[in-house]
């Protein structure tokens, strides 16, 4: 009975060794890690295509920022990091391109960049991996477009006749009074994004002098864009 209670003792006392012990890690190899930036650094490629097509600066800007800390990673992976530096040179006249919002300069470097790219696959004995300019956008849930550029612009068009957009406006409404301005509506406590989404979306026929507020019309993504540019108002980021 003694050793009986000796031995499941010492079954409790090891399995609570086990439990206590941490995981035991595996080094994760080079290639694989190499692997995984490269992974991403195409995922990354494709966005900036999309990003600067589109004139949306500010997201082709972060996507040329990641790419930069991805060829850094990779770079000192490489038993021949040289190739690196050539690329981040063309990445450079990327950026140029992008801060200059020049699309056409962007796209001529675009395609350097991803020349460049194939280049050192080839040379690294890759040949098999081809990058080409992408033909369709990488995610379906990511909108590629400046949707806020778009919502201020839709703003003025649609609703600066009677509204002043802007937070620091040069033109006044055409109407007399003026209808709130987008910073006020923003600044109400009762303000929220919902609230002004289902507003777009209505007959707008309960505001206004005479209850005559127009009706825009406009689409889904349209309301969206306009409620972004709210929310950045609210936000308190320069418009």
């Amino acid at each position: 009975m003694r050793l009986l209670t000796m031995f499941i003792a010492a079954i409790f006392v090891t399995a609570a060794s086990s439990a206590g012990a941490p995981a035991e890690t595996k080094p994760v190899g080079a290639s694989s890690a190499l692997s995984d930036l490269m992974t991403r650094l195409q995922l990354q490629h494709a966005k900036l295509w999309f990003a600067g097509k589109l004139s949306n600066w500010s997201l082709a800007s972060y996507e040329v920022q990641q790419i930069d800390r991805n060829l850094e990673a990779a770079g000192a992976l490489l038993s021949d990091p040289s190739r690196i530096a050539l690329a981040k040179d063309r990445l450079q006249a990327v950026d140029q391109a992008i801060q200059q919002k020049d699309v056409p300069a962007f796209t001529q470097a675009y395609s350097a960049l991803t020349n460049e790219c194939n280049g050192c696959h080839r040379t690294g004995g890759f040949a098999s991996i081809t990058i080409q300019i992408p033909v369709r956008p990488p995610v379906a849930n990511q909108l590629f477009v400046d949707q806020l550029a778009e919502g201020r612009a839709l703003a003025h068009g649609s609703c600066g006749t009677c509204h002043v957009v802007e937070r620091a406006a040069k033109d006044s409404p055409a109407s007399r009074p003026p209808a709130p301005s987008f910073l006020e509506i923003t600044n109400r406590p009762s303000f929220s994004a919902d609230d002004i989404r289902q507003f777009l979306a209505s007959s707008h026929r309960r505001l206004g002098p005479a209850q005559a507020m127009p009706n825009p019309r406009l689409a889904d993504y349209q309301i969206e864009a306009i409620v972004a540019y709210f929310e950045t108002l609210k936000a308190g980021a320069p418009p």
